[in-house]
């Protein structure tokens, strides 16, 4: 397409050049082009000296200073946005560079597409006991299949996520890794396996890969290139804040209501917090992250038991900032989690051979142990003294920050983000346990107090882009948390779709989480249709899933008119139960067999049709 002039702001003369130049540039000198133009418009606009234009035409002409793109593929599997966040960082990472980069979830990339690939770089979080997330179960299945094809001119890296708590650590990112060195490729850089807390690692990793892949990449002059292309690009951003899981915000508590009744078996809080200030924002169906604190109560008992000083002075991160132990303890390390990782790290440190015994003993006595207990049980129970403070911290990791779906709409509460809570309290091995940050929540942080807060983007769990399309929502408890954003979300919108709400607990008087919404939304039609299930108001137990197959045929048809089903809660018991009753009314209402229902319900998961945020 020629530039016209009796339509731009060029003579005649200049868009003759123009055009002539334009139509012999590739599509990364196309980019590289806008970049530059960008950086100088941005230079220009703060005042600040931009590279002399002169220079533009010498760079243009001389193909031996074009850089050579490589194409990068750069594919994420995950569950709760962790995985997802950190490919997006790559992605931009890797452009600011000039390469090519095609970003995709797992199941929106066709997997016969991998036998062009040269450079494959994985992000895979671990979901529930070692198994891929959501997003990431169809490529996971096709590389792992008899249609896999060699990969023998495949480059590739694997960043895997996963909780060193759990037996199956990293295990998705494992097995990518292992099977795509089994099908032929070649590894640009060994694989990360990264704890909750992963930035420091991850961060690591993406500078290898970049030097990894820097060094295949044909150029001889790239920092004239990734400069511009790096301020074109943060530039855009200067009066955006900053504020990220590495930077977290000030969350002043606004409000702290128990949504529960007396004579409740629960407590769970409503929690509205200020972003006023932040510039944060986020979708229905984001998560908030928050910081929490340790017990100072924990805090103290541990250290009292272990004869050390509360104000000695220990690091707190690896760029030696120093801290009194105390302080140390309640805001920077986790202490109330025991994993195998940190017992094989106490046996090293302590010399002591009762831990390596149980450490050999095998893995399930291992799981017995370490289910229920925390730091002060295990140095009780193996006598683990004579040892610094600093020692001990060094093999502790860091607090990770606690994940709660957003309860609320932004566009229905501007500069407020609300959480729905539920406070864990429990007795095991003849200790009273407190959930970190759910107790924090519920004692001690009071209104006024701040919390250190982050938005967790969740792409897999997101309302429909149509507002007419049909809402199927499933979430017992506090599953019903990102329920109330949908709704509130749709109210402002004036959405048109139907929407159904499925909602359980344990007694109607006590436990029905903001009852007097739900009812009011029902009445002005915003919320279509709702099902409720309290499992101890009646002689035998009823449950959500119970109140679908009661609603099968019915339930059934939405699904045909392209309702869009979601599931918010427990993992190993609702959610599970949840998924085998739809397979079950697919089967039933849709004369279908086993399989057939199956890949229905799959064929949905590809639609982004059933979509889970499980825990």
């Amino acid at each position: 397409m020629e530039l016209q002039v009796i339509n731009s702001p060029f003579n005649e003369e200049q868009a003759k050049l123009l055009n002539s130049v334009f139509a012999t540039l590739t599509d990364s000198q196309k980019v590289w082009l806008s970049g530059y133009l960008a950086a100088s418009q941005i230079n220009a606009s703060l005042g600040t000296t931009a590279t002399d234009l002169q220079e533009l035409p010498i760079a243009l002409s001389s193909k031996t200073e074009q850089v050579v793109s490589k194409e990068v593929t750069v594919l994420f599997g995950s569950q709760t946005g962790n995985a997802q966040g950190l490919a997006d960082k790559l992605a931009a990472k890797l452009e600011q560079q000039g390469f090519q980069v095609t970003l995709s979830s797992m199941n929106d990339f066709k997997p016969n597409r991998i036998k062009k690939v040269q450079n494959l770089l994985i992000l895979a979080s671990t979901h529930g006991e070692g198994d891929p997330p959501d997003n990431a179960l169809s490529f996971y299945e096709f590389l792992n299949g008899k249609r896999a094809p060699q990969l023998n001119d495949l480059q590739f890296s694997v960043l895997s996520l996963g909780d060193s708590s759990y037996e199956f650590f990293c295990q998705t990112g494992k097995d990518f890794d292992r099977r795509l060195e089994e099908l032929g490729g070649k590894r640009l850089c060994p694989r990360v396996d990264c704890d909750l807390d992963f930035d420091e690692p991850a961060s690591e990793w993406m500078e290898d890969v970049l030097s990894s892949l820097k060094e295949t990449q044909k150029t001889d002059s790239t920092e004239k290139q990734s400069s511009l292309l790096s301020l074109s690009k943060t530039g855009t951003s200067i009066d955006q804040a900053n504020y990220s899981r590495t930077n977290p915000f000030k969350a002043e508590i606004l409000e702290s209501v128990n949504l529960n009744g007396r004579g409740s078996n629960k407590e769970t809080r409503h929690l509205e917090l200020s972003l006023e200030g932040s510039n944060l924002e986020f979708e229905p169906g984001d998560s908030l992250g928050i910081y929490p604190e340790n017990d100072p109560a924990l805090v103290d008992l541990l250290i009292w038991e272990m004869n050390w000083d509360p104000d000695e002075k220990v690091s707190v991160n690896k760029q030696g900032d120093r801290s009194p132990l105390r302080d140390a303890l309640i805001t920077h390390y986790e202490i109330t989690v025991l994993t195998k990782p940190l017992i094989e790290k106490a046996a090293e440190v302590f010399s002591n051979n009762d831990l390596k015994g149980l450490l050999s003993a095998g893995n399930e006595e291992l799981r017995s142990y370490i289910e229920g207990r925390d730091l002060l049980d295990l140095v009780r129970d193996f006598a683990l003294k004579e040892v610094s403070a600093s020692t001990f911290i060094s093999i502790l990791r860091k607090i990770p920050p606690r994940l709660y779906s957003i309860a609320s709409s932004l566009k229905a509460n501007p500069d407020e983000v609300h959480l729905t809570i539920g406070a864990v309290r429990y007795n095991a091995h003849k200790r009273d346990r407190n959930g970190v940050c759910s107790v924090q929540c519920a004692e001690r942080a009071q209104p006024g107090d701040f919390l250190p807060v982050f938005i967790q983007r969740n792409q897999n769990f997101k309302l429909p882009s149509n507002h007419e399309t049909p809402i199927i929502m499933i979430g017992p408890g506090t599953g019903i948390a990102p329920f109330r954003s949908f709704i509130q979300e749709r109210e402002e919108l004036e959405a048109e779709g139907k929407s159904w709400l499925f909602f359980g607990d344990q007694h109607f008087v006590t436990d029905f989480l903001y009852q007097i919404e739900w009812q009011q939304w029902l009445k002005n039609g915003v919320l279509t249709k709702m099902d409720i299930a309290f499992s101890r108001d009646t002689e035998e137990k009823v449950y959500v899933q119970d109140r679908m197959k009661e609603n099968s045929q019915e339930l059934y048809q939405w699904l045909e008119d392209g309702a869009v089903v979601y599931i918010c809660g427990d993992e190993k018991r609702m959610a599970h139960d949840v998924h085998e009753t739809l397979i079950t009314i697919i089967e039933q209402e849709g004369r279908m067999n086993r399989e057939q229902a199956e890949d229905y319900l799959t064929e949905m998961q590809q639609q982004k049709r059933y979509q889970r945020d499980v825990y």
